[in-house]
C-alpha cells in the first residue's frame, strides 16, 4: 500500500491552508488536536464531529493542505498538526486561527448552555 502524499514544507500554500481551516468541522479538528496534550489523535475519535465518509473527505483536505500528518497503523489512522511547519512557514497564523476558534467556541457555549 502506497504511503499518503503530504506536501513539503516549501510547499505548503497559503491559499490552500485558509482554505482547509475555513470549516467548523476542519476547525474543530485542529483545535481539538491542538488542545490535546497526545501529540496525535486516531481519526476514529472525531466520529462525533460527522460520518465516517464526511470525515475523511476533511482529514484528507487538511492532510493536503499541509496543516496535519496522517500515519497509518494497520486499519488505524492517527493525524498530527503540523505545527512546526506551519509556523515556519507562516509565524503567528495557526496560533492565531486557533486563539479565534476557542473565542468562538466559547461565545457559543455562553449563547447556547447545555
Amino acid at each position: 500500500m502506497a504511503g499518503l502524499h503530504h506536501p513539503d514544507k516549501a510547499k505548503i500554500a497559503l491559499p490552500a491552508v485558509l482554505d482547509a481551516l475555513s470549516d467548523p468541522t476542519r476547525l474543530a479538528i485542529i483545535l481539538e488536536i491542538a488542545e490535546s496534550e497526545a501529540p496525535e489523535a486516531r481519526c476514529q475519535s472525531f466520529l462525533p464531529l460527522g460520518s465516517k465518509t464526511n470525515l475523511a473527505y476533511h482529514f484528507a483536505k487538511l492532510r493536503t493542505a499541509g496543516v496535519v500528518h496522517v500515519r497509518q497503523e494497520g486499519t488505524a489512522r492517527y493525524l498530527s498538526l503540523r505545527r512546526k511547519d506551519l509556523d515556519i512557514r507562516f509565524p503567528g497564523l495557526l496560533d492565531s486561527i486557533l486563539a479565534a476558534a476557542r473565542g468562538t467556541r466559547a461565545a457559543s457555549r455562553r449563547r447556547d448552555p447545555a
